[in-house]
C-alpha cells in the first residue's frame, strides 16, 4: 500500500517541494512567455497529481507503456491521442474554454478523430452519403451571424458514420463516403442528403478501449452528424447535431452532447414525397433542420 498524501513527513514534503521548485526554475529563461506559463503550470499540476495519489513506480511504468502503445497505433487515419483526449473530457473542456457562450451562437463540440481534409464538394441538395449504407436523411438550414444576417458562401464540412457505425477512413479500400463540403446560397441557406445518424462505438481495440473496459465505461457515442462551418470574419464552428430521443444522450463516450444541439429527426414513411423530388425507391427517410449561428471572429 502506498503512503497517503496526508501521511507524508515534513522532511519528505520538503524534498518533493524542492524538486518542484528546481523543475520550475529550469523553465525560467524560456523566451516565449506563453510557453513558459504553460510549461510551468504543467509542471505544478503534474507534480501535484503525482504527489496527491502517491503514484507508484509500477503505475508510472504502466502510464509510459500506455502512451507508447497509443503512439504505435496512431496513423494518418487513426489518432489515438485525440481519442484519449476525448474520453478524458480534455477535448470538450478545451472547446468550452475557447468558445465562451456568445449571444445566440451555435454551441461547439468535439472534432473527433475522423475529420480529414480533402472531402469532395457537393452542390446544394447533393448527396454526401455517396453510397454509404443507411437510411437517407434530408438536412437543411441556414447560416447567419449573431445579428441575424444571412451568411452567403459559408463553407460547410459534414461527415458521419454509416449505419454499421463506421467512417469511411475505417475501411481499408480508401473510398470516400459519408463526408463532403458545400457552400450556402445567397440567403445563407443550405440543404443536402446524408444518413440518419445511428449510435456507434469509438475505436476500442487499442489502449484507449482497454482503459474504458477497465473503468467500466461504454465506448458508445450518441447518434450524431458532424458539422464544421467557416466564413470570413466569423468564428469557425465545429459542432454536431444529435438525435432527439437517443438513449445515449446522457452517456456519450466523449462528453460531446449539449442540449441545444439535440434536434428532432422527423421520420418519413416509404413513399413520402421528398423535398427535392428524389426517388428513394420505396425507402423510408428522415429530415432535420439545423440553423447555424456564427459569432464574430475572436481577436
Amino acid at each position: 500500500m502506498t503512503t497517503t498524501a496526508s501521511a507524508v513527513s515534513d522532511e519528505q514534503r520538503q524534498i518533493e517541494d524542492e524538486l518542484v521548485r528546481t523543475v520550475l526554475a529550469s523553465f525560467r529563461n524560456t523566451p516565449d512567455p506563453r510557453l513558459k506559463e504553460v510549461m510551468q503550470a504543467l509542471v505544478r499540476h503534474l507534480h501535484a497529481f503525482i504527489r496527491d495519489v502517491r503514484l507508484t513506480e509500477a503505475e508510472w511504468q504502466q502510464a509510459i507503456d500506455f502512451l507508447t502503445a497509443a503512439g504505435h497505433i496512431t496513423t494518418d487515419r487513426r489518432q489515438e491521442f485525440v481519442l484519449l483526449s476525448d474520453v478524458l473530457g480534455a477535448s470538450m473542456q478545451t472547446i468550452n474554454v475557447n468558445h465562451e457562450a456568445t449571444a445566440d451562437a451555435t454551441e461547439a463540440t468535439v472534432v473527433g478523430p475522423f475529420f480529414v481534409e480533402g472531402s469532395p464538394e457537393i452542390p446544394l441538395g447533393g448527396d454526401m452519403a455517396a453510397g454509404a449504407p443507411g437510411e437517407p436523411c434530408w438536412v437543411e438550414g441556414t447560416v447567419t451571424d449573431t445579428d441575424g444576417n444571412p451568411v452567403p458562401g459559408a463553407r460547410l464540412e459534414v461527415w458521419e458514420a454509416d449505419e454499421d457505425g463506421l467512417y469511411d477512413v475505417q475501411y481499408d479500400d480508401g473510398h470516400l463516403a459519408g463526408r463532403a463540403h458545400l457552400y450556402t446560397d445567397d440567403k445563407g441557406g443550405y440543404a443536402f442528403w446524408g444518413l440518419t445518424p445511428t449510435p456507434y462505438p469509438i475505436p476500442h481495440d487499442g489502449p484507449v478501449g482497454a482503459l474504458l473496459d477497465k473503468t467500466a465505461r461504454s465506448p458508445l457515442r450518441a447518434s450524431h452528424l458532424h458539422f464544421m462551418a467557416t466564413a470570413p470574419g466569423l468564428r469557425t464552428l465545429v459542432t454536431h447535431i444529435f438525435v432527439e430521443g437517443d438513449s445515449l444522450l446522457d452517456s456519450d463516450a466523449v462528453f460531446g452532447v449539449k442540449d441545444s444541439l439535440i434536434k428532432r429527426f422527423e421520420r418519413q414513411p416509404a413513399g413520402t414525397p421528398t423535398p427535392d423530388g428524389r426517388d428513394l425507391s420505396g425507402k423510408s427517410w428522415s429530415r432535420v433542420r439545423f440553423d447555424i449561428v456564427l459569432p464574430p471572429q475572436q481577436t
